[in-house]
């Protein structure tokens, strides 16, 4: 049998919290311009992206306000941490997800950055609503139910 000589996706960064905080309606993969340092950093695993969102501006999607620290190693050539990102969409894609910001309210969420298996940094992004408290509450009531369900199972073997 063939080996494969492919790398496996390699987790940078999750946004936890947006599955708690919003309805996750759809997803999808987009790529992302970076500069060389930005890689680099984003190798090290120190980057953030829980409070940053994506902004349809000027027939393009942007990433607004995720943090990437500065590569310790590149002195004047690093990059801002926190500027603006522009994500790689199909024309089509960004004015869905355009049309769907502005026609009903929804949000743009960046759940996940990863290195796919060619060791490309993509986003992978989430049209999202936001959730009411009540909403949150059941969630959560949900959750603690699951667990408490999985303890009584395997006490009973």
């Amino acid at each position: 049998m063939a080996e494969k000589n492919a790398r496996a996706i390699k987790v940078v960064a999750e946004n936890r919290k947006a599955r708690f905080n919003y309805a996750i309606e759809d997803t999808v993969e987009t790529g992302i311009v970076l500069t060389g340092t930005e890689v680099k950093s984003i190798r090290n695993g120190k980057t953030t992206i829980a409070e940053s969102y994506a902004d349809p501006k000027g027939g393009e999607i942007w990433l607004i306000n995720a943090n990437i620290p500065e590569y310790l190693q590149a002195n004047r050539f690093n990059h801002e941490p926190k500027r603006p990102r522009k994500l790689l969409l199909h024309k089509k894609e960004i004015n869905r997800l355009a049309g769907a910001v502005e026609r009903n309210g929804m949000t743009l969420i960046p759940l996940k950055l990863y290195f796919n298996e060619q060791g490309r940094a993509k986003l992978l992004l989430g049209l999202a609503k936001g959730k009411k408290l009540h909403d949150k509450r059941e969630t959560e009531k949900k959750r603690d139910w699951n667990r408490e369900k999985g303890r009584l199972m395997r006490a009973r073997g």
